[in-house]
């Protein structure tokens, strides 16, 4: 920043900051912003400047003079300070502002700004803060045998121990290159991704070059912070290629929807402004340390200023489970769905008494290590010694309760837990290991290209996320099939290798005749035998040697080829749309 100059005149009385890394506070954090303005102003894109440049000791002004202070008067009693320590306390419309008595010197900037507290944790943590860019070949889930066009991205990130950095899953999905850029240089450094994770939307990178790591130390990481807490945002958001600072306070922790990762974690809602390219930047406190990466923004017309920023928690799990097990293995979460207890009838009805608190179990997954232990209708009492209330949440702090997944999702996979239950008015303690939750329509192809198999021009793939969103848009919950969004929302499924198997489009030939308008519609068997998955279908097609090829799909409709005829027309459709393969490499091991 260069050289700031007082100006002359009246001040405007309605002050408006013009700085886009500087935006005015709302009515609700005008307070706290005021407060914690010094370490704001510390870790902006702000160098400190030396007083004396700003105005000349005795310059002559027009009008009456002010009365000089007592400090004034005894010059020798004024609190000298030495020129590290001298700057300015505020920021207001570019200018240096300060209340009380106006000072026509540097002497006044020292009287009103004594010290600089924090400034030197502050700001080494800045430079930590890099700008990340990334190229993307995203699949193509309705032409799953192509790729998309490649497109770029550029999001934050920072240093952590260990000669690594982390920012967000999603601003490194799909990567072909990784590249980072360090504040205030010019080069940009090849990056590697080391893991992924989706479900908490951080990504870990690392750089061989050992240029990058000079002079760069890594951000110290701070306690869950509480409610009105300063919380610092830093990022290179859109608006400017410099780095760019936000504050604001602390609204709201509670058990968070992921968007990216679809799943429910702990979460930190902030009022601090969160824009494009914001993602995987670090949240600092007032002490200068690390609470949080901010992932996510609420874009509501009746919503203004609502961040929500991953807490420290949920960031050292993911660091401790790469440590642990080398790569990303996840988060644990309960196989089963429940259903809250707060009518008195039915706690009584289930054989409860006044003093028993929990939530009844409504489905289980049979897939998951909850199934040999729990049944439905059992009354969940408490996990890991801790009492769940009737409404599902447990103690959280002073004064404050939250869901009780809270407590599976800080364990990690493999480890064993203590699940309390309430099944037949007895009481009964049940140790077992738990393990990420398996759907039968995932959330992510976790970086895997999609599978498909083809014949006689009919494409069957698998139902995922990324292929409801290519195939309908980001409305796919509205706009896709009835009986997809059921199996979406509700299905679980019935064995760890099952997928929803459905012909995605049929590729017109002759021998496809009157078969055209299928699209999206799943396969339930193949000759009477039930499709458990993609491969297994593709193996029954490869192997078959009866006259027909027998398909039972949704709503009552079959699809009958002749084996012989449908296998010799496959390559010459395969040729007709240029095809490399009749399936994915995946179906070919």
């Amino acid at each position: 920043m260069g050289e700031v100059k007082r100006k002359r005149g009246r001040k405007p009385k309605n002050s408006k900051a013009d700085s886009l890394d500087f935006p005015p506070p709302t009515t609700a954090t005008a307070t706290s912003v005021a407060m914690v303005m010094d370490d704001v102003f510390s870790v902006s894109n702000v160098e400190l400047m030396d007083p004396a440049s700003t105005s000349k000791p005795h310059q002559n002004r027009r009008g009456r003079p002010k009365k000089l202070s007592k400090h004034l008067e005894n010059p020798d009693k004024f609190p000298q300070l030495s020129p590290s320590r001298r700057g300015p306390r505020g920021v207001e419309n570019g200018e240096f502002t300060a209340s009380g008595d106006v000072f026509p010197s540097d002497i006044a900037l020292e009287r009103v700004q004594p010290e600089w507290p924090g400034i030197v944790r502050v700001v080494p943590a800045m430079d930590a803060v890099v700008k990340v860019f990334c190229v993307h070949t995203e699949p193509n889930f309705s032409l799953p045998w192509q790729r998309k066009r490649q497109y770029s991205s550029s999001s934050s990130g920072f240093v952590i121990g260990g000669r690594r950095v982390l920012t967000n899953a999603h601003s490194v999905e799909h990567h072909t290159q990784v590249k980072l850029k360090k504040r205030g240089s010019d080069t940009k450094y090849l990056a590697t991704v080391l893991a992924i994770g989706t479900e908490c939307d951080i990504a870990m990178l690392t750089v061989d070059d050992d240029e990058f790591w000079v002079g760069v130390s890594p951000v110290e990481f701070g306690e869950l912070p509480a409610l009105q807490d300063a919380v610092t945002v830093v990022g290179y958001p859109i608006g400017g290629d410099t780095i760019s600072v936000t504050s604001g306070v602390v609204s709201r922790i509670e058990i968070l929807s992921y968007v990216h990762g679809s799943t429910e974690l702990l979460g930190l809602q902030i009022d601090a402004a969160i824009n494009s390219g914001n993602s995987g930047g670090p949240a600092f406190n007032d002490k200068g340390n690390c609470v949080g990466i901010a992932f996510q923004s609420l874009k509501h017309e009746d919503a203004e200023n609502i961040g929500y920023v991953i807490p420290t928690p949920v960031i050292l799990h993911f660091i401790r489970d790469y440590e642990k097990n080398g790569a990303y293995t996840g988060f644990p979460i309960l196989g089963l769905e429940w259903q809250k207890m707060e009518n008195p009838d039915l706690c009584e009805a289930m054989g409860m008494k006044k003093d028993q608190k929990g939530v009844r179990i409504r489905r289980i997954d049979p897939t998951g290590p909850e199934s040999k232990v729990l049944k439905p209708s059992d009354i969940i009492l408490g996990f890991d010694g801790v009492d769940i209330a009737n409404d599902g949440t447990v103690p959280f702090r002073h004064g404050e309760r939250i869901g009780f997944s809270y407590l599976v999702s800080q364990k990690y996979t493999g480890d064993s837990a203590t699940i309390k239950v309430l099944r037949n008015s007895e009481t009964l303690s049940f140790n077992y290991q738990l393990a990420t939750y398996r759907r039968l329509i995932p959330a992510h192809n976790e970086g895997k290209p999609p599978s498909y198999y083809i014949i006689a021009g009919f494409v069957f793939s698998t139902v995922s996320v990324p292929y409801l969103r290519s195939e309908y848009g980001k409305d796919y919950e509205y706009e896709a099939p009835v009986k997809l969004l059921d199996k979406l929302l509700h299905s679980m499924p019935q064995s760890p290798d099952e997928q929803l198997v459905v012909v995605s489009q049929v590729l017109v030939a002759d021998i496809n005749i009157g078969y055209e308008d299928i699209v999206n519609t799943q396969v339930l068997a193949f000759n009477g035998k039930p499709v458990k998955n993609l491969k297994s279908l593709a193996n029954m097609v490869e192997s078959c040697d009866d006259e027909f090829l027998k398909f039972d799909l949704e709503y009552q409709q079959i699809v009958v080829l002749r084996t012989s005829t449908a296998k010799a027309a496959t390559l010459d459709i395969l040729a007709t749309h240029c095809i490399p393969s009749a399936m994915s490499n995946d179906l070919k091991t």
